[in-house]
């Protein structure tokens, strides 16, 4: 693709006003100082003609192979009618609500069962809107293997859309966007000063060093998480039976559905008679108990059979979080020997995604066979964490390469759009804030509705109240309440 006509669409695309600097939200709720607006294009029809060649030049240059083309809606729908009248392509329209007439359509269109529809979306942000509309697509038998974007906002999209086997063929990602703007000088951007610096309310030309702050500001905006994607519409009980879950999540989400509890208690305690009481009084409550067996000052090989025994009595499973965190070789002796045998009594353990693929190569050498699995730690409830952004996405591609051992991450959110992964949240207290070490704490209704995440693990909430079942219970009823809510047909 000719970088100078591009270039020359971008400056156009301002001139329009399609890109837009100052304060705006996005449909996934994050904050933006430049909002792409795509939907300016109608008025300008031979701008609005050059995009959508630029489009089917990528379709050609990829070789992309499909029977018919869909335009996400609405924005979209203009692009993709032009290159489909052009070029004689057959087109779907998705509505976004069915009629209550007539067909009572939600695809209007020929549809063949089976048949490959390729999707044409203006911007992507995290990629949910393409989403839906394959998944509308799949409900009508179709199949979605690629999409065409003008946009790429570069902020989680296009691997979130990878791991649901779409792949995303970007025009213009948000980088070259302010590159080609901060070269040409043209931006008005007072915008940016008073939201992020806190100046004076006055116009000024935007100067290269300027532009360049706000490309790295914009960059390196975590990749936003839908409030509620898709999958968290799924009850655990159905994620359970999903063909692809990994036997120990499927055990996992079915207790959680029979206990109606998706709280794991962190027994951060250092004597083993008292985090055996523990376990006994609050196994009624919880899906999980995690442990720190390191921490114990009393260990012995008696306690680990004895805590196998109130798991299976109470029916929750061990969660050893030692965050393994070597060469692969290492752990693996880490996990089956030395003085805790970890392999031989917890059923899942959790890694920290630093050493690469080899870490979990070494623990499912040992753990596989024995029915264990295995949580990567995406992200960290401390402040500062460095666990973020291309850390997260290596954690996902990790996951997925070895989904036979782990099933799921340590995180503040939910982001992976498989449901056969389970998303936990540590750091969880029914008062949000933190404390003097760092330690970052959010709601049980923020985590499990607002968030998306599945399990909530709760330390100091529990181990400090002074009737510690009471608060097991109070902890147990908030996260579920907060999960029936986001089942309801009435959350956005």
């Amino acid at each position: 693709m000719d970088d100078t006509n591009l270039d020359s669409i971008i400056l156009k695309l301002h001139d329009a006003d399609a890109v837009k600097f100052g304060e705006y939200k996005l449909k996934s709720g994050i904050m933006t100082p430049i909002y792409i607006d795509l939907r300016v294009l109608v008025s300008h029809p031979a701008l609005m003609n050059q995009v959508a060649s630029l489009m089917y030049q990528r379709v050609q240059e990829e070789g992309l192979q499909f029977d018919s083309v869909c335009g996400v809606p609405y924005t979209a729908l203009p692009l993709a009618t032009i290159i489909c009248s052009r070029h004689e392509l057959p087109m779907l329209i998705r509505r976004k609500e069915a009629k209550d007439y007539g067909t009572k359509r939600v695809v209007e269109g020929l549809i063949r069962e089976g048949d490959l529809c390729l999707i044409i979306e203006d911007t992507v942000t995290t990629g949910s809107s393409i989403l839906e509309t394959a998944e509308v697509l799949y409900k009508e038998g179709l199949k979605v293997t690629d999409a065409i974007v003008l946009m790429d906002r570069e902020q989680g999209g296009l691997p979130m859309l990878a791991s649901q086997g779409i792949k995303l063929h970007p025009i213009i990602s948000m980088f070259k966007l302010l590159n080609v703007l901060q070269q040409s000088c043209v931006c008005v951007f007072f915008f940016f000063f008073f939201f992020f610096f806190n100046a004076p309310k006055s116009p000024k030309l935007t100067s290269p060093p300027e532009l360049t702050s706000l490309r790295v500001k914009e960059n390196s905006t975590e990749p936003p998480v839908a409030k509620k994607p898709c999958l968290v519409k799924l009850s655990y009980a159905e994620r359970a039976g999903l063909p692809n879950v990994h036997p120990l999540a499927s055990k996992l989400l079915k207790i959680m559905e029979d206990k109606k509890s998706n709280l794991c208690v962190s027994a951060d305690v250092t004597n083993c008679e008292e985090l055996l009481q523990l376990a006994d009084s609050v196994g009624p409550k919880i899906c999980m108990l995690k442990t720190h067996v390191d921490i114990l000052k009393d260990y012995t090989e008696g306690f680990s059979q004895k805590l196998q025994v109130l798991a299976e009595k109470h029916d929750f499973l061990i969660f050893e979080d030692r965050k393994f965190a070597d060469i692969g070789n290492t752990v693996k002796q880490q996990y089956e020997g030395g003085l805790y045998q970890i392999s031989s009594w917890a059923d899942i353990v959790n890694a920290h995604v630093v050493p690469g693929p080899g870490v979990v190569k070494g623990l499912s050498s040992v753990g596989k066979a024995l029915g264990r699995g295995c949580l990567l730690i995406a992200e960290m409830s401390s402040q500062g964490s460095l666990a973020t952004g291309n850390y997260r996405q290596a954690a996902v591609k990790m996951a997925e390469e070895d989904s036979d051992f782990v099933f799921g991450f340590i995180c503040g959110s939910a982001f992976s759009m498989r449901p056969e992964f389970i998303h936990m949240t540590p750091g969880v207290q029914l008062e949000a804030g933190g404390d003097v070490l760092g330690q970052q704490y959010t709601t049980p209704e923020e985590v499990i509705y607002n968030k998306g995440s599945d399990v909530i693990i709760v330390g100091r909430g529990v181990l400090e109240a002074a009737d510690r079942l009471k608060a097991a219970e109070l902890y147990r009823r908030s996260g579920w309440d907060a999960y029936t809510k986001r089942l309801s047909p009435n959350s956005n």
